[in-house]
């Protein structure tokens, strides 16, 4: 009889993962798995900075000027204690490069979810309410949909600095990139929901819940938000690396991150001042950070866009 009930009984969590075909696909691609490994372990070196950086490069306390422009420890001048060299104000590019990373990853996580609740919320209500609401929302993701998402971030934050010119930039800038990049990514989402909750307000799970005369925003989070979720993952997903990427465009422009606390992008500008001078690596080793971060994150969000088509199963 135990017998019996330990076979009937359902598999696990983890039992169930290793057995989809989302598992089986990662799987067989070594080339997913390797930037799944290359993403976790930036997502590591970027959690655990303060631990495994060899140096502080925000404690401008403890820079030495004397150390500044080292070379990288295998070129002629260079010092195994900067193993990637230092910057023009003595700051070890190894540590910059992880601190920055950090910085990088959390404008570009909080600036997806901003987006994609915006983006999310949105949707939901122009698909589930149609009529003159649905028309408002989607003219006003059609103008957005006419400029550049860099152009809008790069608007948003000058009219925010103009608006509230009275903050303080250091204090502020994280907050000031995160809602601009997160407001030129919400029409993705809002598009994609609209166009799910369009298909899925019509099916008879939806008709019953309004028959027994559930609210309208309990149907749309309870029952309509969880079968629309699956192409908002990818989209998160591929969105993450496009935020990284303004961010670091922003942040080389002058607009972004602080050079006092820099992000992979104002290293990137930082170093680009001396790349004609001889010192290369000021900008190469982060702008390589850069790449490769990208790259992964990108290369993980194709794989699960096909994962997630059962047309291409």
């Amino acid at each position: 009889m135990t017998m019996d009930s330990e076979r009937l009984k359902p598999p696990g969590l983890w039992a169930r993962v290793f057995d989809s075909d989302i598992w089986y696909s990662f799987t067989r691609s070594k080339v997913i798995m390797a930037a799944a490994i290359v993403t976790f372990l930036i997502f590591l070196g970027a959690l655990f900075a303060p631990l495994i950086a060899p140096h502080d490069p925000f404690d401008m306390a403890s820079l030495y000027l004397m150390d500044s422009l080292t070379p990288p420890m295998w070129e002629a001048g260079g010092n195994p204690v900067y193993p990637l060299g230092t910057d023009d104000q003595g700051r070890d590019i190894l540590s910059a490069i992880l601190y920055g990373s950090r910085i990088s990853l959390a404008v570009g996580f909080a600036s997806v979810a901003f987006a994609a609740i915006l983006g999310i919320s949105l949707g939901l209500l122009a698909g589930y309410m149609g009529g003159r609401v649905d028309s408002i929302i989607m003219r006003i993701a059609d103008v957005q949909l006419t400029f550049p998402s860099i152009l809008i971030a790069l608007l948003i934050d000058g009219s925010v600095r103009s608006v509230f010119g009275g903050i303080d930039r250091e204090q502020s800038a994280f907050y000031v990139l995160v809602f601009s990049i997160g407001l030129s990514f919400w029409v993705q989402y809002a598009r994609t929901v609209r166009s799910s909750t369009l298909v899925e307000k019509d099916k008879e799970y939806v008709q019953a819940a309004r028959l027994i005369g559930l609210h309208p925003l309990r149907i749309m989070a309870s029952h309509v938000l969880p079968n629309v979720m699956g192409p908002v993952l990818v989209i998160a997903t591929i969105n993450l690396a496009l935020a990284i990427i303004t961010e670091a465009t922003l942040s080389f422009l002058g607009v972004g991150i602080p050079s006092t606390q820099p992000s992979l992008g104002t290293l990137i500008r930082i170093g680009n001042d001396f790349l004609f001078s001889g010192e290369w690596w000021i900008a190469a080793f982060p702008g390589a950070a850069l790449a490769i971060l990208v790259l992964a994150v990108n290369l993980l969000g194709d794989w699960l866009r096909d994962a997630l088509n059962p047309r291409l199963r």
